[in-house]
């Protein structure tokens, strides 16, 4: 699919915000409502736009550790790992990423002795893992919260 440029206008408008009406938007690119509602009921039914969500402050939600994680797994063991990992409440994130059969995971804990109980009893424990490296997010800068066209 071919996204002109009104469309890449509206997908920037609701990634900004995603309650923003469609009569705000016409306004803004000089659309009718009508035409804005059939724009993003297209754009959603191609894939473009996947879901509409509310982004959370982590924080504010009780969770004040944010680690991020690379996990090298054995590569038979890479996908029983992942499933494991994206089905635990406390990771964000879990992707697949170059390299020697690694995930990267973003994790949001309560605090620090939360964070020691995931590694320990919910990351060491699973098999098929070979290495670990974690990192503590200090200060965030900036926060992709859908694509910037």
């Amino acid at each position: 699919m071919t996204l002109d440029d009104t469309d890449k206008k509206i997908i920037e408008l609701l990634t900004d915000n995603g309650r923003m009406s469609y009569v705000d938007i016409g306004k803004e690119l000089g659309l009718s409502r009508v035409s804005v509602r059939e724009r993003v009921q297209h754009l959603a039914k191609d894939g473009v736009i996947e879901k509409f969500t509310v982004v959370v402050n982590s924080e504010k939600f009780g969770k004040q550790v944010s680690a991020f994680f690379e996990v090298d797994c054995e590569p038979g063991s890479l996908v029983k790992v992942a499933e494991a990992l994206a089905n635990n409440p406390s990771v964000a994130s879990c992707y697949q990423m170059t390299g020697p059969s690694t995930l990267h995971m973003h994790v949001l804990v309560e605090d620090s002795d939360d964070l020691e109980k995931f590694i320990n009893n919910e990351l060491y424990a699973l098999e098929g893992i070979t290495r670990v490296e974690s990192h503590i997010l200090l200060r965030r800068f900036k926060s992709r919260n859908g694509l910037k066209l």
